[in-house]
């Protein structure tokens, strides 16, 4: 499906959203719930991940087909790995085949998992046989993924002896880490980080408990963009979200101040106001703890002719795409110019948008809906728009809600 987006009728946008539960949270919780049933969990993530990752939980042999979803990858292949009585083949899509698990299968390994490569070494597709494991030291490297972290967190409480992980090197993407860590503590499992030091202890079974997912702070980063690009006075409130957040994307609320958004938390909710016009000065950021929102600052920071130098950026050529050299081909589409090597972005400020662009998606959800937000400021087309589905189905339903024009070419 390919869009033509509009500005709306008026730049000062008010308008009430009620964004989709977290899909880094839920997913987490599928898998505890998996592994402990007396869980129930509200507000479950809509998203084709979470859906992905439901049906990849219940099915005991044979293939388990799970598209673009990296997460989930990443954590089926823990959970097969450590189920005695699955054995499966996880695949997915072709770019998914792409996309490098060795570091999680080698940790695997380590504790004996059994686990075979079906077609390139090092690369999804995985034939699993789960086996009862006993080992409970394994050693990674600290600069990956944190879903790989995740993954062997997640699947430590069943383990008989515990887990202890020791992660070599500069650890990334903490705030990750610690959401998993804090989800394990909060249905009663014992968990310690220390330095570069994760100890999970072993558990059979939880208390009954119903957990509330929080809505997803990524999918909020759109919103911050729009009342960035909008005029003063606008004012956005999106629920529900907790002022104690365990997401690493929380810290939007205050890498928005320089562009002149103001967060205040009531209740449940979080209302975005544009108070003052953004800084104009280059904007310098290592979003290392948090990658997916480079993507939206970026294109922020086009829309209002401001640069931007953003660092930290190595877990993003092995995303849906290489989001780095994704953005460089888009931005520049506009008008911007830009720079890239393997882990920053450089944008110079833009004089003038260009008109006319057609933004390609790549398959990937976050282009397009980082993208959006820019037609606040100029008229443009987007290729394969359907795929925001992957983590926020109802995005564009939302976007004509808060006025932005909407036709299919």
């Amino acid at each position: 499906m390919k869009l033509l987006l509009s500005s709306p009728s008026s730049n000062t946008i008010n308008k009430a959203i009620q964004i989709t539960g977290s899909k880094s949270e839920t997913n987490r919780l599928l898998l505890l719930q998996a592994l402990f049933p007396s869980l129930s969990i509200e507000n479950l993530s809509n998203s084709d991940d979470a859906v992905v990752m439901q049906k990849g939980l219940g099915i005991k042999e044979g293939t388990v087909d799970i598209h673009h979803a990296g997460t989930a990858m990443r954590f089926l292949t823990s959970f097969f790995a450590l189920s005695p009585d699955r054995e499966v083949l996880l695949t997915g899509s072709a770019r998914m085949k792409d996309r490098p698990i060795k570091v999680l299968v080698d940790a695997l390994l380590q504790l004996g998992a059994s686990i075979s490569y079906e077609e390139k070494e090092g690369y999804p597709p995985l034939r699993i046989k789960g086996q009862p494991i006993t080992k409970s030291y394994v050693e990674l490297p600290a600069n990956i993924s944190s879903q790989y972290i995740s993954s062997l967190c997640l699947m430590a409480p069943q383990l008989p002896n515990g887990l202890t992980i020791k992660l070599i090197g500069k650890i990334t993407s903490v705030p990750y880490i610690k959401m998993t860590l804090s989800l394990l503590q909060e249905v009663g499992v014992a968990t310690s980080f220390e330095g570069n030091t994760i100890q999970i202890a072993s558990k059979n079974e939880v208390t009954p408990k119903t957990l509330v997912v929080e809505s997803d702070w990524s999918a909020a980063s759109y919103f911050y963009s729009i009342v960035a690009l909008a005029d003063i006075g606008t004012s956005i409130t999106l629920s529900s979200y907790k002022k104690e957040s365990l997401q690493g994307d929380r810290a939007l609320a205050e890498i928005y101040k320089d562009f002149g958004v103001t967060t205040v938390f009531k209740e449940h909710t979080i209302q975005l106001t544009k108070t003052v016009p953004s800084n104009s000065h280059e904007l310098v950021l290592n979003l290392e703890n948090a990658p997916d929102i480079a993507q939206t600052i970026a294109v922020s920071c086009l829309g209002l002719g401001r640069p931007c130098n953003l660092t930290g950026l190595h877990t993003l050529p092995i995303k849906e795409t290489d989001r780095l050299a994704a953005m460089k081909a888009e931005l520049e589409k506009f008008g911007g110019v830009v720079t890239i090597d393997a882990e920053s972005l450089r944008l110079e400020a833009a004089k003038e948008l260009k008109g006319g662009a057609t933004v390609a998606t790549y398959n990937d959800h976050r282009m397009a809906m980082a993208f959006a937000p820019l037609a606040l400021k100029i008229d443009f087309a987007m290729e394969e728009a359907e795929v925001v589905s992957k983590s926020y189905p109802d995005f564009w339903k939302d976007m004509k809600e808060i006025g932005i024009a909407l036709s299919e070419a």
